[in-house]
């Protein structure tokens, strides 16, 4: 096969980036080692900041994300027995964020893709790729039992942390950045109309809680876990208790419960490599960088990535222009690197810390209560999480 640009994975990041490149006059092929079932189903990330959104309905893959999205202009920050709004509609005049399911925007890429006759191949194996630093790359994978070369000018690695276009890179080229996090996320899932309007972020001394939303009929929550805990020793009606323990420390709020559909424990880490780039290998999305799910960034930065690459990519088509090309790593990186000091900063403030001590516990309030009383600390939340201007 051959193709301008070879896209290996297809989440949000490689599904947008074709879809980009196929508004330029591009071709590109996507390969899969998931099955279009599974891409569609798995349940992610939710919140869309303005700049993404603003991306997708600009690009023409938004009409379905405009109707059901849920649009919202603030989010609650409960501590303390109080809770305490942060008003972007106030403090951000015309900006907001929209809770839209990640699963939702890959089903929408993916009915775009085949619309445009564009060239997807789920469930391949054994990718492979070389020639990286050379001009014309190779992407080799099994699909339907038989050996397919792919090649191309450019290939863009969106395959996510655990996949091949990052390890594909020789020895000594990376730097990598990490942090872990001593406690992990477990995800639900439940069959529950929500029980407040706007997401709420609880800190309390059994440990954070987030109550966030999937659908006026979905729920999707949150709590803080040991790193090492099993989901076993999570049956359902613990979840509850435990939700309820941490979320009603409010007056006159009490948390709706329902079937559990999904849940699962996710470890908490941040990840940067630098740079993003090697040669005519382009890394995007998760393949580059994790951030903690607190600040709700990891889809927006990965539709950031890619919307650099697809201008990037356009100038060099259009007339040869090497320029953007060059700059794509550092330009990603100013933001990633933003984006991981907002996720930790929000997952200090938020979490309880097994080594914090009294004098730990009384600065995280001191925090709590001064960017709840300052439209300046306020003002830098809400920019922040809303997402900065795309440039």
């Amino acid at each position: 096969m051959r193709t301008q640009v070879a896209i290996v994975g297809a989440g949000p990041a490689g599904l947008l980036l074709s879809h980009l490149l196929h508004l330029g006059g591009i071709s590109s092929v996507i390969v899969e080692a998931r099955s279009r079932d599974y891409v569609e189903h798995r349940v992610r990330a939710g919140v869309l900041e303005q700049g993404t959104v603003d991306t997708l309905v600009t690009c023409g893959v938004g009409e379905r994300l405009l109707r059901e999205g849920m649009v919202h202009h603030g989010i609650e920050l409960r501590f303390g027995g109080q809770r305490h709004r942060i008003a972007f509609e106030r403090l951000l005049p015309g900006r907001a964020i929209t809770v839209y399911g990640q699963q939702e925007l890959v089903k929408d890429l993916i009915a775009a893709r085949l619309e445009a006759d564009g060239q997807l191949r789920f469930e391949v194996s054994d990718v492979v790729l070389a020639g990286a630093d050379t001009p014309h790359p190779e992407v080799s994978f099994t699909h339907q039992s038989r050996r397919v070369s792919l090649r191309a000018d450019f290939v863009a690695g969106c395959d996510g942390f655990h996949g091949v276009c990052r390890d594909a890179i020789p020895a000594g080229v990376l730097r990598f950045f990490d942090r872990t996090y001593p406690f992990g996320w477990l995800g639900v899932l439940a069959e529950v109309a929500p029980s407040s309007a706007e997401l709420v972020y609880a800190n309390n001394d059994r440990g954070f809680a987030l109550h966030s939303m999937r659908s006026p009929a979905l729920s999707r929550f949150y709590l803080q876990v040991a790193p090492d805990e099993q989901i076993g020793a999570w049956p359902d009606e613990r979840i509850w208790a435990e939700l309820r323990a941490r979320l009603e420390t409010v007056p006159d709020w009490s948390l709706a419960t329902g079937p559990v559909l999904e849940k699962g424990i996710t470890p908490m880490r941040s990840f940067v490599t630098e740079p993003m780039q090697f040669g005519r290998l382009f890394l995007a999305g998760d393949a580059a960088h994790i951030v903690p799910p607190t600040g709700a960034k990891g889809l927006n930065l990965a539709v950031f990535d890619v919307t650099l690459l697809a201008e990037a990519l356009g100038a060099w088509y259009a007339g040869g222009d090497e320029d953007l090309l060059d700059q794509y790593s550092a330009a990603c990186l100013r933001r990633v690197w933003r984006v991981q000091q907002f996720s930790w900063w929000l997952t200090t403030l938020l979490h309880s810390f097994g080594s914090s001590d009294s004098y730990d516990r009384r600065l995280q309030r001191s925090y709590l209560d001064y960017v709840c009383s300052s439209d300046a600390a306020a003002t830098s939340l809400a920019e922040n999480y809303v997402g900065l201007n795309r440039r």
